[in-house]
């Protein structure tokens, strides 16, 4: 399932597409709201692996505005449980995700991206 705690470390991988290739953009996404176990601890060891612009922007691309534009230096509950909603409850069912490169679509059919690409494709 695409969430945005995956989307956020996809990068296009298409033959010479190698800069400005992250985030790949929605279209025409349809997003499911779903409960998760919230865990801080979790959110706290992962919080430094998140590329927290591209975040923000994702989830605001999607309708969510809860997270802070600066990632703050400290968290408190509140926060975390804002960052556990967007990276683990909002799921992606159906769309498209976009280079910003390249252009090339990657679809999303029953919350699972098709990240394969063609032999003429692979670098």
């Amino acid at each position: 399932m695409v969430r945005l705690i995956t989307h956020n470390l996809l990068a296009c991988h298409a033959k010479g597409c190698t800069s400005n290739n992250f985030p790949l953009r929605f279209e025409n996404a349809r997003v499911e709201l779903r409960e998760a176990e919230f865990n801080g601890d979790f959110l706290q060891g992962f919080l430094p692996k998140i590329e927290w612009n591209a975040l923000v922007d994702t989830a605001k691309q999607l309708g969510d505005t809860s997270l802070p534009p600066e990632q703050p230096e400290m968290t408190d509950d509140e926060f975390l449980k804002n960052l556990h909603h967007v990276l683990m409850e909002i799921h992606v069912e159906e769309g498209v995700m976009i280079c910003p490169n390249c252009s090339r679509n990657y679809p999303i059919s029953n919350g699972i991206p098709n990240m394969l690409l063609a032999d003429y494709e692979i670098a």
